[in-house]
């Protein structure tokens, strides 16, 4: 393959005063930190990224259908963006991986934190599954992939194919059609169309159609002993929450001989989990019905069936339910969605963090283990912490606290860009006053 180069002749001048986050550390400049953009470009191109006195800042992608104007990729000044740049992001990110954790399946590309703004890509055992929410990322994705399929077969892992989940709703914000296809297979090899098809722009109203799958989108994988089959094309995200792996590890270690109960168990991963470490009962909740067959299979292939159940309820309804009938818990877990995905609803998510807090901590016995965590960054680890103890303190409950923990290292945080830190866990032993 040529070495393209895909650097443009636009430049981006920051407004005097702005460009805070940039830097420090961050990622993003938006539309509002923007003096002028001067220069031949397109969306989508690498451009450079100048102060209000034209002092270099790096380089990025730019759109302005988005209100994160330029995604950075590069802060120096005499690097070229090019396949062989690109190359290099992606064998340290691989390389990285493979000192940190186990890659079987893991987080491979995690957008921000590895340098590429806006791309993700989960490998599954031989399948990879690319989510790209950025149009900048849309236009250097074929370059990236191609680097990573080198790069994984030099290291003997040879590949099924990479399918596409970029049909987060997230991409309208960019302009962006949404998809959900095969993009390339070891068989046919790269499929055009769907590269075609997202670098349209999306117009409000159109109806949003995948084309059906060429072969079977599911894949087993094993995390911590446990057998899961991730169903890449219906699953939420790629498939599967890759980022509890560790967390869901201490809880295998703190289950034996316990009674558990694990609410929002989406595939009955921590539910299974517990089982594997020996608790002596564990029932897994979760909204969807999908889910819980999921996760009853989960439970049948890692011959779990006698110990781990699930069962469909809206666990804000349930947990009530439960407390009433005089229900109670060794162990509760609790990983529910994220209840904020912008600054302006956080209000309102601390009083759902804190009423499902409150109605998980009052199940758990005197002297009993309650684990708890939120996935939205705008939920900060001191909003979390103050929640959660507000949570206790209207039950009259002391919580002493074991473990607090974070994402799993295929997750990197990278300081300066706060999205990259989102996941907060915490265990907890329960001390009931007397």
């Amino acid at each position: 393959m040529a070495n393209q180069t895909y650097t443009s002749e636009g430049v981006v001048h920051l407004i005097k005063g702005e460009g805070r986050l940039l830097k420090s550390g961050g990622s993003w400049v938006f539309d509002n930190e923007v003096e002028q953009v001067t220069g031949t470009f397109e969306n989508g191109d690498v451009v450079r990224v100048e102060d209000f006195d034209g002092y270099f800042m790096g380089w990025g992608v730019i759109n302005l259908d988005s209100k994160i104007r330029v995604r950075m990729l590069c802060r120096h000044r005499r690097e070229v963006i090019d396949d062989r740049f690109l190359e290099e992001r992606v064998r340290a990110a691989y390389d990285y991986r493979k000192e940190v954790i186990d890659t079987s399946s893991c987080r491979l590309i995690f957008g921000e934190a590895d340098f590429l703004p806006g791309l993700v890509v989960d490998k599954y055992e031989d399948l990879l599954v690319v989510q790209s929410l950025s149009l900048g990322m849309d236009r250097l994705k074929k370059s990236i992939l191609i680097s990573l399929i080198h790069v994984l077969q030099e290291d003997g892992v040879s590949l099924r194919g990479i399918y596409e989940r970029s049909d987060a709703k997230v991409r309208k914000k960019e302009g962006m059609t949404p998809f959900k296809g095969w993009i390339w297979t070891g068989k046919e090899g790269w499929i055009q169309q769907p590269f075609n098809d997202m670098l349209r722009q999306w117009k409000s109203g159109e109806e949003e159609t995948f084309p059906q799958p060429a072969e079977d989108v599911h894949v087993s994988i094993t995390e911590n002993g446990v057998s899961y089959l991730v169903d890449v094309e219906n699953g939420q995200k790629t498939g599967f929450f890759l980022d509890q792996k560790q967390n869901r590890m201490e809880i295998q270690k703190l289950a034996k001989g316990k009674k558990v109960l694990d609410c929002f168990t989406h595939m009955g991963t921590f539910a299974l989990n517990a089982g594997l470490g020996g608790a002596s009962s564990v029932l897994g909740l979760d909204i969807s019905e999908l889910a819980v067959a999921q996760a009853t299979e989960n439970a049948r292939r890692n011959h779990l069936s006698e110990v781990v159940t699930f069962r469909a309820a809206d666990v804000l309804d349930e947990l009530p339910k439960l407390y009433q009938a005089g229900e109670s818990y060794d162990l509760l877990i609790l990983d529910p969605p994220a209840f904020t995905k912008s600054r302006t609803a956080t209000k309102q998510a601390i009083k759902g963090y804190r009423e499902i807090n409150r109605q998980g901590i009052r199940l758990v016995k005197d002297g009993g283990y309650f684990a708890t965590c939120s996935c939205s960054h705008f939920m900060t680890e001191e909003l979390f912490k103050k929640t959660v103890k507000e949570a206790a303190d209207s039950v009259h409950v002391r919580l002493r606290q074991i473990q607090f923990r974070t994402q799993a290292a295929d997750h990197p945080m990278i300081w300066g860009g706060d999205d990259s830190y989102y996941l907060k866990f915490m265990i907890f032993q329960v001390v009931r006053e007397k």
